[in-house]
This record gives C-alpha cells, sequence and structure tokens, in this order.
C-alpha cells in the first residue's frame, strides 16, 4: 500500500474488500428498491462461519450496503444470506445513530417510503431505468451551479457561454428560504442582463432532486423542518413561475459533473466527481444517459480505519467527503505544518494553501499528495460499483496546480497497486475556466424547449 503522507492510518475500502473476497466463499444477494419500481441486483461473498475472521461479516455487509444506498439510492433492502446477518443489518438501522441517519434519509426524505431491511429467499426481478440528459443548446439559456460556498451562474446562446460569474455565499446556516429564493434570483437576473431573451434555465445543486423537488440539500441545512416542507421542498417550482413557467430543470450537482465531462470528451461511460464544499458525484453511462442513481458519493465509505474522521452531518466515518473536498484540506492543515487562524473558512484557507502551491510550499504540496493516494484507491473502489472509461475531476479543490498533483498520484496507486485499471481508466482534469464553471454551463444543457 502506498501510504497517505498525512493520513497513516487510511485503509482503503479497495484493499480491504479485495483482500475480505479472497477468502469469502458463501454468496449472498442484495436489492435495493425505489419508489418508482427500480430493483438493482448484487452479488457478493461472505466468510464461512467457521473462519476466524468471520465476525467481519456484519462490518463488510453494513459498509458495502452503506456504499450501495447513497450511490445507487433505496428505501427498502432485500437481503439473502444468513437469517442472523439479516436481523442484524436490520437492527443497525433502527437502533445505531448512523444507521437510523441513512435509513430516515433513504426513506422519509428521499423516497417517501419507511426504510426496511427485508430478509428474504425470493428478491423481486431487477428493473432500472435510464434517460437522456441535457445537450440541448439551441436558443438562450442560463445555466447554474449551487455549492456550499460559491454560486456560479452562466449565459449561453446557441451553445456558446458568453458570460459566467462565480459569487461567494453561505447557504447553510441560512435559517430563511427567502434569502436562498432572493440569491438565487440575483444570480439569474444578472446573467440575462447578458441575453436578448432567457429560453431555458438549468440548475446544478448539490442535493437530492425529484421532479424539481427539494429532497434532501446540505444546502438548506438551516432551515427549519416545517418551512422546508411548505417553502425549500418547492424552491425551484417558485423561480420557474418567477421566469413565466420557461422551461426549467434541477438536478444534482453531480450529474451535471458527469454530463460536462461526457459533453466536453465526446465519450460516455463518464463518472464525474466535484472537489467542492463537499463532494459530488455522477454517472453517465456507456450509452450516454444517466439513470435513477443518487451517486451521493459524499457519503459512500471510502476509509475503513474505525478510527477515521467522522463526517459533519451523517455522524458516519471514512466518507468520501473527509477525503475529497475542502473539509479534508481543512483537516491536513495543522498535520502538514500550515497555520491558519481556527476561524478561517474553508474557502479562504483553500485559497491560502493554493496560494503556497503556487509558490512551490512543499507542505501544501503534502496536502495534494494525500489528496490523489487516497483518491487513486477511491477510484478503485468505485470501479466495482460503476461502468466507468474516463473519470472527470473538476472542483475548486482541484483548481491550480495541486489539481495535478492529485491526478499524477491518483495514477500511481492505479499503476502499483490496480494495473488492470490503470490500463482502463482516463483521468480528466478540464482547463481551469472549465473546473470553475463547466457545470453552470452544461447545467444551462439540461431543459428540453
Amino acid at each position: 500500500m502506498l501510504p497517505p503522507p498525512l493520513e497513516p492510518g487510511f485503509r482503503p475500502a479497495a484493499l480491504a474488500c479485495r483482500a475480505f473476497a479472497a477468502e469469502a466463499s458463501v454468496p449472498v444477494r442484495i436489492a435495493l428498491e425505489q419508489a418508482d419500481g427500480s430493483v438493482f441486483h448484487f452479488a457478493k461473498s461472505i466468510l464461512p462461519p467457521h473462519h476466524p475472521a468471520a465476525e467481519c461479516n456484519f462490518s463488510y455487509l453494513e459498509r458495502l450496503i452503506k456504499f450501495l444506498l447513497w450511490s445507487r439510492g433505496g428505501y427498502r433492502v432485500f437481503f439473502d444470506g444468513p437469517p442472523e446477518l439479516g436481523a442484524r443489518l436490520a437492527r443497525y438501522f433502527t437502533e445505531t445513530a448512523t444507521g437510523r441517519f441513512d435509513a430516515d434519509i433513504m426513506g422519509e426524505r428521499i423516497y417517501e417510503r419507511p426504510f426496511a431491511v427485508v430478509t428474504t429467499k425470493g428478491l423481486p426481478p431487477p428493473r432500472a431505468t435510464t434517460t437522456p440528459l441535457g445537450r440541448h443548446w439551441n436558443g438562450f439559456r442560463i445555466g447554474f451551479d449551487l455549492g456550499a460556498s460559491d454560486r456560479k451562474a452562466a449565459a449561453v446562446a446557441d451553445g456558446n457561454a458568453v458570460f459566467s460569474e462565480e459569487t461567494i455565499w453561505n447557504p447553510v446556516p441560512q435559517t430563511d428560504p427567502q434569502w436562498h429564493f432572493d440569491q438565487i434570483m440575483d444570480s439569474l437576473e444578472r446573467a440575462a442582463e447578458h441575453l436578448p431573451r432567457v429560453d431555458a434555465i438549468g440548475g446544478s445543486a448539490a442535493g437530492v432532486y425529484v421532479n424539481n423537488h427539494v429532497r434532501v440539500a446540505s444546502l438548506f441545512r438551516g432551515v427549519p423542518a416545517e418551512a422546508f416542507k411548505t417553502r425549500v421542498n418547492t424552491l425551484f417550482l417558485e423561480l420557474k413561475r418567477a421566469w413565466d413557467g420557461i422551461p426549467f430543470e434541477v438536478v444534482n450537482d453531480g450529474e451535471v459533473t458527469a454530463l460536462a465531462g461526457s459533453m466536453a470528451l465526446g465519450q460516455n461511460a463518464v463518472l464525474g466527481v466535484a472537489m467542492g464544499s463537499s463532494l459530488a458525484g455522477g454517472f453517465v453511462t456507456p450509452e450516454g444517459n444517466i439513470t435513477s442513481w443518487l451517486n451521493e458519493l459524499a457519503f459512500a465509505p471510502v476509509d475503513f480505519n474505525p478510527g477515521a474522521p467522522v463526517d459533519e452531518w451523517s455522524g458516519d466515518r471514512g466518507c468520501g467527503a473527509q477525503y475529497f473536498s475542502q473539509q479534508c484540506l481543512g483537516r491536513w492543515l495543522p498535520a502538514a505544518g500550515i497555520e491558519t487562524p481556527a476561524d478561517m473558512p474553508l474557502p479562504e484557507k483553500l485559497k491560502h494553501t493554493q496560494k503556497l502551491m503556487e509558490q512551490g510550499d512543499p507542505r501544501a504540496e503534502k496536502i495534494y499528495q494525500t489528496i490523489g493516494v487516497c483518491f487513486g484507491y477511491g477510484v478503485a473502489h468505485y470501479a466495482e460499483f460503476y461502468d466507468f472509461k474516463h473519470i472527470l475531476v473538476l472542483g475548486r479543490v482541484t483548481t491550480g496546480p495541486g489539481g495535478d498533483v492529485i491526478i499524477r498520484h491518483a495514477k500511481e496507486v492505479l499503476r502499483l497497486e490496480f494495473p488492470e485499471l490503470a490500463g482502463r481508466i482516463a483521468f480528466q482534469l478540464p482547463d481551469e475556466k472549465d473546473k470553475r464553471h463547466g457545470q453552470a454551463v452544461a447545467a444551462a444543457s439540461l431543459p428540453a424547449t
């Protein structure tokens, strides 16, 4: 294993699962069901009961299901395996804080169904749908991208970006939905000033969105639950009405990341990851479509170290956002020997680190080396769940020379540890403008007119 310089306890999920699979011989099957009837099947193996490490079966299955829930999504988990393990998994999602978090988000919040783990020999048959996404460039369009530290807007005329702008904001602690409405409207209006008219608006935002309804989004965490239900849930429908009902489409920012990469490359089978204030993921299938998957890789575990850092929202350990976002950079600054004020916001810490990197500071480079090594192992783990040939990497963390360091070390991990993947997966790092504004421009292509 290549040790990440600033994360010595890192235990890559990819290596742990590979070692586990080498000893596993008892087949189990898992199926996840979504509210629209989509069902996804997965076949794995676990250790036999007499194996000295058989107690690891539960941890392996729990981490596997955690990854599946946040990559695919589902309100009901079917488990065809040892009944005692099925019962233990069911208790995990009702009796532990991290399990209850996942169950609440997946069940009531996203799919509006009670969450359940069902042990059964008869799994429902697989069923999945994919749909075309974006690639509409006719007319005059606005695209926007909402992150936790900045929002971006672009004006696009017949496929050509004529304006793009980035505005710093801090939406998470804001309690008034009107504040969010006004801030987003401000960006849209500023972009509209550069177009003779607006024919369509497309948006990219962190969170889960269904038919333009906000299901779960960390951007609105500060809004009280009742106000979320009555106003935030339909915020983008309200914005659509404010723009006279023109075609208006909002999807998860990770999906737009993958879309942007697919369009720029002229290729499909793209996994897109955006390293910003958190981690966003999206996937374009080999056929060029998106699926009903969630692709919320911020919550998908990549580190199996029991002492891994804790996610601030879910309370779980080893999740992607702690390694591939501004959060990890802020966490590793002290270990790198870089002092910053304790109250300095993460975006400012990122700018400070980027400036040091541009000056050739080896302490800053060590941070990007650490991200890159962890990311290489993360990409190998993602390859177990996604059929991709290209991985597009963008977001504010990758801006500047640090982005090249991340990619270089990630490739080195694949070359040394996973040579079969090194020859199959191409890393794509857009130019600086696309890194920062590519999602907003791609989002403009979402609505059909």
